[in-house]
């Protein structure tokens, strides 16, 4: 079996076909599915979702590319992710390749999930682009991880360096890997790929973004995360089923309010 670890089938385009989605991710065996809050006013889509489909969970959190949107406090967060459904807080994290100027209030934002990930001992779903090394010093900084007090979480969609990974992962994080793997001109983050050791993997699809080869250019959707798995076999030289089941594994051993 597979899971998707990261989705984001709340936005319109995905939410209208859910019959289809579902029917699609039970042909290619993809048994659960992460879907990703990224502001407050379209968190009910999200937890609508997860209260309706038994193997759909959510998270809670607010998008770092987000600037004109309802500021999160900790306690909201922490009383929005009271919800059993809810498993994550996230995505949250740092982004300056699309905005520019004072990134202060970004910082700040990203403080405010990990502490938030802190009292409610959910893990963090975490972006970076552009901004790796503020990232890793700002995850430091507020004890995201396991040895500090935190419940760590996921690097998700990777894109950086083997260097940023090992640090996430000398934090107890995960590293997931999109349809960005499968891609030709992806050859340094195949390289990460091949160095992550399987139990710190997950896979996800980003969905409706990211299709992986061969439906790259096209819509994504969670069943799509099966050929994020083969890419990952082949490019690992390991069976695919081990890819399938250690990735099911890691996701239900970082979730741990997710049931199998």
């Amino acid at each position: 079996m597979y899971i998707d670890s990261h989705c984001h089938i709340n936005f319109p385009e995905l939410a209208a076909r859910m019959p289809e989605i579902l029917a699609k991710m039970a042909e290619n065996r993809v048994t659960h599915a992460l879907c990703v809050s990224v502001d407050l006013p379209d968190f009910p889509s999200v937890l609508a979702l997860a209260e309706q489909y038994p193997n759909i969970y959510a998270s809670v959190g607010v998008h770092p590319d987000y600037e004109d949107t309802p500021e999160p406090t900790v306690e909201q967060l922490v009383e929005l992710a009271a919800h059993p459904k809810i498993i994550a807080i996230g995505e949250t994290g740092l982004d300056y390749y699309r905005l520019e100027g004072d990134l202060e209030w970004q910082r700040e934002r990203f403080r405010t999930h990990i502490r938030a990930s802190r009292a409610t001992r959910k893990p963090l779903i975490i972006h970076t682009r552009s901004a790796s090394a503020d990232t890793i010093r700002i995850m430091r900084e507020e004890g995201a991880g396991t040895k500090d007090g935190g419940v760590a979480g996921v690097m998700h969609c990777f894109t950086e360096s083997l260097e940023v990974a090992e640090a996430a992962i000398e934090m107890g994080f995960y590293i997931s890997f999109s349809g960005i793997v499968t891609f030709k001109s992806a050859k340094d983050l195949q390289a990460v790929a091949r160095a992550v050791p399987m139990d710190r993997i997950l896979i996800e699809t980003d969905s409706p973004y990211l299709a992986p080869v061969p439906y790259r250019g096209k819509m994504n959707e969670p069943g799509y995360v099966a050929h994020v798995a083969e890419f990952i076999a082949n490019l690992k030289d390991v069976p695919l089923r081990e890819v399938a089941d250690r990735t099911s594994e890691n996701f239900f051993n970082l979730f741990q309010h997710a049931k199998a």
